[in-house]
């Protein structure tokens, strides 16, 4: 019965230690000369990204002839670019040019999902888009049967709920830590990781969860993308004919430029970061870009090297002079 009763104060103590901050401090780009000059490359990062995949996304949407599975994975492709973008460069200026570094625990938590969230889908869009390849390359002849608008709208939405549930428990763990030493963040956002390190309660949860999300995310992915290109490796080293086998080829390499875009320098950051010679601030500078140029090539590629979207994209513009010349009044001449 007594050590019943002294077990009641311990437990009340240890709850009493529990902080939940009410702001966190992002520490970010300290001591870095020449930020503003960074600040402007951003600006000029977002609006590129913003316009490339607004463009992309509308030209898909417009063109009928692109209203197909392979481009509807585009399409979220984009989307999530565009997101991703969204949730990380803009706070990321306002944090930091205009010195708004203290934001609210809620805040925190949110961005820190949106930002997770939108990196997820990149990842398993590329994933998608690779599935459509091997369909394409290995089985052509059930391509259109296999690749419907129904059945990618499905693996979409599948993917979608999947990443929104997992980030969601990732994030949602966080409250459960008591941040009783520090509340200054070492990054640029409100990343999982530097947040976990500065909890002083039980970590082990968070870390697994963490890890698995890792390995499931992002690692598995490009795992399954590697695997899927032996696959088409193999398939293209049985087509006799060179032509088809180029024109197989060509039909890969956007999809390879995306992938080694996001994921190579990724792993080429986080690989540098096990490095202790490397400056902490090199490492946040590395860091953020990984993340932010990606979504603004990915629309370039895309538009440059698929003739499709090339040919849709003519076919909307000749559309569109089309419309403007009937809507010219007659006789009106307009000065030179």
């Amino acid at each position: 019965m007594t050590s019943d009763m002294t077990s009641v104060p311990n437990a009340l103590s240890a709850n009493a230690t529990f902080i939940r901050p009410s702001t966190f401090y992002i520490n970010g780009f300290y001591n870095i000369p020449h930020t503003k000059y960074y600040y402007a490359f951003l600006c000029i990062v977002y609006a590129v990204t913003v316009l490339g995949n607004s463009f992309i996304m509308c030209t898909i949407y417009l063109a009928r002839s692109l209203h197909t599975g392979k481009y509807i994975v585009v399409f979220n492709l984009a989307l999530s670019d565009l997101g991703g973008s969204s949730a990380l460069i803009p706070k990321l200026i306002d944090t930091f040019l205009f010195e708004n570094q203290v934001i609210s625990y809620e805040a925190c938590l949110a961005n820190m999902f949106f930002v997770l969230f939108f990196m997820t889908m990149q990842s398993l869009t590329l994933l998608v888009m690779a599935y459509d390849r091997v369909v394409a390359i290995c089985f052509p002849l059930r391509y259109s049967v296999i690749v419907t608008k129904e059945a990618m709208t499905l693996i979409i939405v599948i993917t979608w709920i999947f990443s929104i549930t997992t980030i969601a428990l990732l994030v949602a763990l966080i409250t459960r830590l008591s941040f009783c030493r520090s509340v200054i963040i070492n990054n640029y956002f409100c990343d999982h990781g530097p947040i976990v390190i500065l909890a002083c309660n039980d970590k082990f949860i968070n870390r697994v969860m963490a890890i698995g999300c890792f390995v499931v995310l992002d690692c598995v992915p490009f795992l399954l993308i590697i695997v899927s290109y032996i696959c088409i490796g193999i398939a293209l080293l049985n087509i006799s004919h060179g032509l088809e086998r180029r024109k197989a080829m060509k039909t890969c390499t956007s999809h390879l430029i995306l992938v080694a875009l996001f994921y190579l320098p990724f792993i080429g950051t986080n690989i540098t970061s096990l490095t202790s010679s490397i400056n902490a601030n090199d490492r946040i500078i590395n860091s953020s870009l990984t993340q932010i140029i990606p979504p603004m090539l990915n629309p370039i590629i895309y538009t440059l090297k698929t003739e499709e979207v090339m040919q849709a994209v003519k076919v909307l513009y000749t559309r569109a002079k089309a419309v403007v010349i009937c809507n010219i009044p007659n006789g009106q001449v307009f000065p030179s």
